[in-house]
């Protein structure tokens, strides 16, 4: 089994990539299965202060946030489930230890915050009837501070940085893949 991890910040691009993958890894012939880190999050919802504003806001952004536990055994369980290709996209996918170490390749999206911010706002305003104040204040008080603290320093540890706006990431990674799966 091949595994690809993806990350990236909030609106980048990561899923937008992996579905991109998903497609052309399957019409290639190779059983692929994606695991999105969104799906494990704790219910109820932790919350954390704004280190400026001292609002509370849920937290969606940081480690403890997650169910970490049976991320994990999922991952191991598609690992070890006889498919070809394993995505794993999220947030934390490259700060988490025990999720790089499995990973054969790292792939980290960029995108300036600013763009980043627009797709937020479209987003949220659109599929959660938020409005621009409530999605600005949250990115503004936490979620640009969550970036910095753990999505933004694994970037390191990725062997590929695509741009979230373009096609030539995602072609380079498809084909490489692709290519060595084929041999």
């Amino acid at each position: 089994m091949y595994i690809i991890g993806i990350a990236g910040g909030s609106c980048s691009g990561k899923t937008t990539l992996t579905g991109r993958l998903e497609q052309e890894f399957k019409a290639n012939g190779f059983k692929t299965e994606v695991l999105h880190m969104d799906a494990y999050f704790k219910n109820p919802t932790p919350t954390a202060i704004a280190p400026i504003t001292r609002v509370e806001y849920p937290e969606h952004n940081h480690p403890d946030s997650f169910r970490l536990d049976d991320f994990y055994a999922d991952i191991d369980r598609a690992a070890s489930g006889g498919g070809d290709i394993l995505i794993i996209e999220g947030l934390l996918v490259l700060y988490l230890d025990r999720v790089r170490e499995k990973l054969d390749l790292k792939v980290f999206v960029d995108l300036q915050s600013d763009e980043r911010i627009i797709r937020r706002v479209k987003r949220f305003m659109r599929d959660r009837g938020q409005t621009l104040d409530e999605v600005a204040s949250r990115y503004l008080d936490t979620v640009r501070y969550r970036h910095n603290e753990f999505v933004e320093p694994s970037r390191w540890h990725a062997d590929i940085v695509v741009n979230g706006t373009g096609d030539a990431g995602f072609s380079v990674i498809a084909g490489y893949v692709c290519a060595k799966l084929k041999k």
